[in-house]
């Protein structure tokens, strides 16, 4: 199965499918990310605070791919904002991963109130230029937040990632992302699961012959959103990736759009968090 790839603003191309490893332990690692690269993922989602990188750099050595072939994402934590401090915290997490470079280094969380996110992006562009994060962008930015780095430094993110699925689909700042040229990216795309049970997902999996997984994975597929679930049950695992030989239909689409709810955020505040 060919995977769908998205092509970001600086040229380079994105999985529109990847594998988030968020509570997934340094020890469990290896086996579990082990089991999708075996599945045919080729695009792993890790982060300095998850404390698995090193588990995960394990995983990609054991797996005999060729680097080339594995998109690997990682990012910089809250309490490592400011440019001399990010650059130093990448250089411990390629070193945790064994890699030379990562293919995407993200901003974690923008915290506001420490008022650092702008020279930590500088950092992130710097690290860009030498070569050991192939594309930069961030997670969890507001609009505001986003315009704020362009206008400072001229450079745009490539990604930004953020809390996204059926009840949570953030369509202001999708349109933003599309005017700027910013490839949206869904943590949580299944809302944590609490998204599998809505009746509504599940007709549409029922109508389909499809697992409500399935159906919200494909939404974000057809919707041009990168999305990273997590599952450590290897049924699961491969059960997510079988979304490419189906499509959602007009009505399947509206009835989706309908469930979205303003008060749907089941993770942080982008404003507040890590104040």
């Amino acid at each position: 199965m060919t995977d769908a790839v998205l092509t970001l603003n600086d040229g380079k191309r994105i999985p529109q499918l990847g594998f988030g490893v968020w509570r997934l332990s340094d020890d469990e690692a290896p086996a579990i990310v082990g089991a999708a690269l075996a599945a045919g993922y080729r695009s792993i989602d890790t982060a300095a605070m998850y404390g698995n990188e090193a588990g995960i750099g394990r995983a990609i050595a054991a797996s005999g791919l060729p680097r080339d072939e594995i998109f690997v994402a990682t990012k910089v934590w809250n309490d490592r904002h400011g440019y001399d401090e990010t650059l130093r915290a990448c250089e411990e997490s390629l070193s945790r991963l064994g890699l030379d470079h990562v293919d995407l280094y993200l901003v974690h969380w923008p915290v506001p109130q420490r008022n650092a996110y702008v020279d930590t992006w500088r950092a992130l562009m710097r690290l860009r230029e030498d070569g050991r994060a192939r594309s930069i962008g961030v997670c969890n930015f507001t609009i505001e937040h986003l315009k704020r780095v362009i206008d400072a430094t001229g450079s745009t993110p490539s990604v930004n990632q953020v809390e996204l699925h059926p009840r949570f689909q953030q369509n202001a700042l999708r349109a933003f992302h599309q005017e700027a040229g910013i490839v949206t990216e869904a943590w949580a795309p299944l809302g944590r699961g609490g998204v599998l049970d809505d009746p509504v997902i599940q007709a549409i999996a029922w109508k389909h012959g499809r697992s409500p997984a399935q159906i919200i994975l494909r939404w974000h597929r057809q919707n041009g959103i990168v999305a990273i679930p997590k599952s450590a049950t290897p049924a699961r695992i491969r059960e997510n990736r079988e979304i490419e030989d189906f499509s959602l239909d007009a009505d399947d689409l509206a009835r989706i759009k309908a469930l979205d709810d303003p008060a749907g955020r089941m993770g942080p505040d982008p404003e507040t968090f890590g104040a």
